[in-house]
C-alpha cells in the first residue's frame, strides 16, 4: 500500500504503524509517540488495536509515557489503551468520558504539557461525535485522527458521523492552516500530508461533489427529499446503486452509511 511504514517526523513525532491493514484502515492504524526533544516522557496518541501483538512492541518502544490520548473511540484506536496505560502507569484521556482512565475528559482548546511537550486539543466532530484533533505547535503539525486520512477520504457514517459538524470541523482545520499555525497533517491512517491546505480544500470539494451526485440520484429515482423520505430505510441503498455503480460492491456497506448521513444533511437544509 504505497510503502507507508510510519517513521519519525518533525522534531517530536514518531509513528508506530499497527499491523492491522485493511479496506477501512489503509496500511494500519498510526500510533503517534510524541516527545519534546530531550524529555524523558512521551504522549502516546491512539495506542491502537489488539491485532498481532501491537501492544508489546508499543510498550517496549515508547519508553516512559506521561499520558495517553484518544482521537476518538473506534476500537482500532482505543482497544489497548487501558492496558497500555496500566503498563506505563499513566492516564488515558479522551473527549468521551467512557474512554477515560484515571483522567478527566478532554476540553476544546485545552493546552496539555508533558515534560515540555505542548499539545492543544481541538474538537473536530464529523467522522464521529467524539473526534478530536491535536495541534503540535512545535512542529506546525495537526494530528487529525480519522477526520483526514493519508490517502482517499474519510467515512462520515450515520448516525455517529454527521456532515454538518464535519464541514464545520474541516473549516476549523483550514483556519489553523491559514493562520500559519499548522503546516502539515499527521493522520491516524496513511502517510503524513505536507500540503495541508490543498488536502483540506480537496476534502470539502469532494464531499460537495458527492452531495451533488446524491441529489442527482434522487432526481433519477424520482424521490423528493423530505425529512420523512430521508428516514426511508431502503433509500440509501437505492442511491448507492446509482452513485457508486462503478465502485466495487465490497465498498457499498460503508458507502450506504455515508449516504445516510448525506441524506440527513440534505433534508435538514
Amino acid at each position: 500500500m504505497n510503502g507507508w511504514e510510519g517513521g519519525t517526523f518533525g522534531a517530536r513525532g514518531r509513528c508506530l504503524l499497527a499491523p492491522n491493514p485493511g479496506m477501512m484502515t489503509l496500511d494500519g492504524t498510526n500510533t503517534w509517540i510524541l516527545r519534546e526533544p530531550g524529555a524523558s516522557r512521551s504522549v502516546v496518541v491512539d495506542p491502537g488495536p489488539v491485532e498481532d501483538g501491537h501492544l508489546d512492541p508499543l510498550t517496549s518502544e515508547s519508553g516512559d509515557v506521561g499520558l495517553v490520548l484518544l482521537t476518538h473511540h473506534h476500537f482500532d484506536h482505543s482497544e489497548v489503551a487501558a492496558e497500555f496505560a496500566a503498563r506505563k502507569g499513566c492516564a488515558v484521556r479522551a473527549l468521551d468520558p467512557a474512554y477515560c482512565v484515571d483522567g478527566d475528559p478532554l476540553v476544546d482548546g485545552e493546552e496539555l504539557d508533558v515534560d515540555g511537550l505542548s499539545v492543544r486539543v481541538v474538537t473536530t466532530p464529523g467522522h464521529t461525535a467524539d473526534s478530536i484533533s491535536l495541534v503540535l505547535p512545535g512542529d506546525g503539525a495537526l494530528l487529525t485522527g480519522d477526520m483526514v486520512l493519508g490517502r482517499g477520504t474519510t467515512v462520515v457514517a450515520h448516525p455517529d458521523g454527521q456532515l454538518g459538524p464535519y464541514f464545520d470541523s474541516i473549516e476549523r482545520m483550514r483556519s489553523l492552516v491559514l493562520g500559519g499555525e499548522v503546516r502539515t497533517l499527521w493522520p491516524a491512517h496513511g502517510p503524513v500530508l505536507d500540503d495541508a491546505l490543498g488536502v483540506l480544500d480537496f476534502y470539502v470539494s469532494h464531499r460537495r461533489e458527492r452531495l451533488a451526485q446524491v441529489e442527482a440520484a434522487l432526481r433519477e429515482l424520482d424521490v423528493p427529499l423530505t425529512p420523512e423520505s430521508a428516514e426511508d430505510e431502503s433509500l440509501p441503498r437505492r442511491v448507492v446503486e446509482v452513485v457508486y455503480a462503478d465502485v466495487d460492491e465490497s465498498l457499498w456497506v460503508p458507502a450506504e452509511l455515508s449516504v445516510r448521513a448525506q441524506l440527513k444533511y440534505l433534508a435538514a437544509r
